[in-house]
């Protein structure tokens, strides 16, 4: 596995992740909606880690590092290929970002839905706690749970 940053041959593959997950089928993503807003986050130099694996992309994150309140890291979106879960692939990104934010700020923030059990599992063997819910935030019917890491969390 390496990971690297997005390039523009990751942009169809990741769209078409995203477009065929049930979860966000439920946010009426598609492969041009994904595949619109990876073009958009490339040419603005978002940061977008993608994991590699055999040559290809197999999964992704995307973070932003004063995304929340302006004042903390916030991960916007994180995503791997159904068939390579349990390889540690979002453990490695996750650990990448995590090293990236905590290097500017004492959080870090991410919204999961309420419905999505075993992100919110993941989440939690990370280390990251359940700070609030928003519902209704992104679309209507699904609340929004905040989970928030701090850095100190990591140092122990």
């Amino acid at each position: 596995m390496i990971i690297r940053s997005l390039i523009a041959d990751d942009i169809f593959p990741l769209a078409r992740l995203m477009a065929t997950s049930p979860l966000w089928q439920r946010y009426n993503v598609t492969e041009a909606s994904a595949a619109q807003r990876f073009s958009h986050g490339l040419a603005q130099h978002a940061s977008i880690l993608v994991a590699e694996w055999e040559g290809q992309p197999a999964g992704f994150v995307w973070y932003v590092e004063r995304g929340a309140f302006n004042r903390s890291g916030y991960i916007m979106l994180i995503g791997i290929q159904p068939e390579m879960s349990r390889r540690g692939l979002g453990r490695a990104l996750m650990e990448r970002t995590e090293a990236a934010l905590f290097a500017g700020a004492a959080d870090v923030f991410l919204l999961v839905s309420d419905f999505n059990h075993e992100a919110q599992a993941f989440y939690r063997r990370l280390g990251y706690k359940q700070v609030g819910a928003i519902p209704d935030y992104v679309v209507p019917g699904i609340t929004e749970l905040i989970f928030q890491k701090r850095k100190e969390q990591v140092a122990a």
